[in-house]
């Protein structure tokens, strides 16, 4: 009779016991942890605070407990920052975009230019001299902006 009680309470009873300490500190907090995201951590700290401050006795402003509320709601917070920098980043690019296109637009007309220009039709150099030996008359009126001849 009494070796199955002596086995019972030396070796089952520990053993049993040794299993269930296994399972909640090993095995259920390493699931717990893995569950545990940084926005939880992040709204357990209120929490912290508040039980600190109360086993200590110490009055707690209001605006830390504002800053709680924040702390909880930061993935609110951190989307209307997002948001704004999104906006800021979308207007850049605007920007951006348009001085490219104002940049190929020029690019486009730089090979016409010399066209206008007429740099490739030049005169032949002999018209220089049929202009000069047919224009021998010096009554033209001469062009000068500005001054009033009498």
């Amino acid at each position: 009779m009494w070796q199955p009680l002596w086995q019972t309470w030396t070796i089952d009873k520990p053993a049993a016991l040794g299993d269930w300490l296994w399972q909640v500190l090993v095995v259920e907090l390493a699931a717990l942890l893995d569950r545990l995201t940084l926005r939880k951590l992040i709204a357990l700290i209120p929490l912290v605070i508040l039980i600190a401050a109360y086993l200590h006795r110490i009055p707690l402003p209001p605006e830390l407990m504002l800053v709680g509320d924040m702390l909880a709601y930061i993935d609110i917070f951190s989307m209307i920052f997002l948001v704004g920098l999104f906006t800021r980043v979308a207007t850049v690019v605007a920007v951006v975009r348009q001085a490219v296109d104002f940049a190929r637009g020029m690019l486009r007309h730089v090979p016409a230019a010399p066209y206008r220009l007429g740099v490739r039709h030049r005169r032949p150099k002999d018209s220089m001299r049929r202009r000069r030996l047919t224009t021998t008359d010096d009554d033209d009126a001469a062009v000068a902006a500005g001054l009033a001849w009498a």
